[in-house]
Formats: C-alpha cells, sequence, structure tokens
C-alpha cells in the first residue's frame, strides 16, 4: 500500500529519514552517511508512494520487493522502515551494537522488513534477477522487485553478468536504480576507474535506461512509479539512473568522499540536524 500520496508528504518522509540517518551514525560512533543521506529521497519515494507494501504483513505476498545492494547505506533503510512502522524507531539508536537487530549491513533475519542481506557489493541485482524470476514462476506477475545500487558499484564483474541474465529472461518486473553520485570509499568514481557512459552500457545489455533527478520527489514518483508498465510495453527491464549528491542535505558532507564511511561527532550531528531543519530528536 502506498503510505503517501503527495509530494510534500514523500518529502516530509525523507527529511525525517535524514535526521535519523544522522542521530544514528552520531550514536553509534561508525558507519555511511554520504551514500545513505544521497538515497534518502529514492528510499523514501519508494516507500512512502510508489511501492505496495504494508508493515503490518511484512511477509504479504503480493508485496512489491527492495534489495538495497549497496548494503552499507543501511542507515537509509531502517530509517524509512522505522519511519513507515515496520519496527520502533527507538531501536535506530542501537545501530552497530552488539546484539541489535540493526546491524552495520541489511541481515534479513534481524530486521523486520528487510528482505534480503546484503553488503558484499555487486551481488544485489543477481538476487534481484532470482527474486523477480522466481515471482514469475509463482505466477505472481503484479509484484516488482527494485534493487538500490550504488555508482561505484557498478564496477563489480557480477553486476554486468547479472544485467545479461535480466535481458535474457526479458524480467520486465525487475526495476534498477543507480544511485549516481559520483564518489567512492577512494574518491570520484572517474579517478578510481571511470564508469563511461552508464545509460549506453545498460543499453548494450539490453536494458531500457532512464535519467532521473534522484533529489526531484515528482520526478521520482513519475518515473518509479511508472516503470514496470514501461518494461512491460517494450519487454525489456529498465534501469533508472538517478543524479544524485553524495551526503545530500549536510552541507559540509555534501560532494565529500571524506564521509563515505565517517560518522559525525556530537557538534557535527547538531549542526546537521539544524540544517535539516529538524529538532534534535533522541535515538539513543
Amino acid at each position: 500500500m502506498a503510505l503517501a500520496t503527495d509530494i510534500g508528504a514523500v518529502q516530509d518522509l525523507a527529511r525525517r529519514v535524514r535526521r535519523d540517518i544522522v542521530q544514528m551514525l552520531g550514536a553509534a560512533g561508525s558507519g555511511h552517511p554520504g551514500g545513505s543521506l544521497s538515497a534518502a529521497d529514492i528510499v523514501a519515494t519508494l516507500y512512502g508512494d510508489v511501492m505496495r507494501h504494508d508493515p503490518d504483513d511484512p511477509a504479504m505476498p503480493t508485496r512489491d520487493r527492495f534489495v538495497l545492494s549497496k548494503g552499507h547505506a543501511a542507515p537509509v533503510l531502517y530509517a524509512t522502515l522505522a519511519e513507515t512502522g515496520y519496527f520502533d524507531r527507538e531501536h535506530l539508536g542501537t545501530l552497530r551494537r552488539l546484539g541489535s537487530m540493526l546491524q552495520g549491513h541489511p541481515d534479513a533475519k534481524k530486521t523486520p522488513g528487510v528482505e534480503m542481506s546484503t553488503g558484499s557489493l555487486g551481488q544485489g541485482l543477481a538476487i534481484a534477477n532470482g527474486m523477480a524470476l522466481a515471482l514469475r514462476l509463482d505466477g505472481n506477475l503484479d509484484s516488482t522487485v527494485f534493487v538500490l545500487l550504488g555508482d561505484g558499484e557498478l564496477q563489480e564483474g557480477e553486476v554486468w553478468e547479472a544485467a545479461m541474465f535480466a535481458a535474457h529472461q526479458r524480467l520486465t518486473n525487475v526495476v534498477a536504480i543507480v544511485d549516481n553520485n559520483g564518489l567512492q570509499i577512494d574518491g570520484a568514481c572517474d579517478e578510481v576507474m571511470s564508469l563511461g557512459d552508464i545509460h549506453s552500457k545498460f543499453a548494450a545489455f539490453g536494458w531500457d535506461p532512464v535519467s532521473c533527478d534522484g533529489h526531484d520527489v515528482g520526478a521520482l514518483i513519475d518515473v518509479l512509479g511508472s516503470a514496470r508498465s514501461r518494461a512491460r510495453g517494450n519487454g525489456r527491464p529498465i534501469v533508472v539512473v538517478c543524479t544524485t549528491t553524495k551526503g545530500k542535505g549536510v552541507s559540509f558532507m555534501e560532494g565529500n568522499a571524506d564521509w563515505h564511511g565517517k560518522a559525525p561527532g556530537t557538534e557535527q550531528v547538531a549542526r546537521a540536524l539544524e540544517e535539516l531543519g529538524a529538532p534534535e530528536g533522541d535515538v539513543s
């Protein structure tokens, strides 16, 4: 089910998710804020408007599925799940603690709403393909599998093996999303190992590539909401390449690869929350 019906509601969800991310990582003292913040609008749009899901029935057979292939960005998924009712927000303050259900990477056996355990980069698209094919074989022609990949992750060869498989199997019920923020842990993607033209690469592998501003919620609702029908219409899996900013919403993190895997300190948390326009809620 859709939990929001207008752009403003999704934007507010994304703002709350960004606040949660900053607080969670500040409390944990470790983690990955940059790529979590860059994906907040995308994940909020999926759970707040586009995907069919029900926090009261997480195993609903007709639900859409979400796979966070860039598993180190787990805070964006945890925050979104908490904000949409899968578990109490008080758990957010336990991120990365021993025994917590919110580990550094998503664990489907521990966390309500997590469809797949991820973390080893490059595997998510292959996993999503398997889920999509299984849905089709089971006769479920309505559910869609959305999978979010990082741009640096596209340097993994398994991504392109999975791309070939999806095109060969004509998996129109899988939608890939690329968080194209241009940065990875060692710096700019173009300097570490250039991805070239992402759109042309996916097109050459038999996909239908679409561009989108990854921070324009209205555009995301339109593009992601129509992705499945578009794929069915042309018989090719669709990939939405979203242009984003690493660390979006926090000025001192934006466009800075240093914040790929570094948690903010107490003063930085306070400054970030002030910029995000939200009170300093306590998630500890």
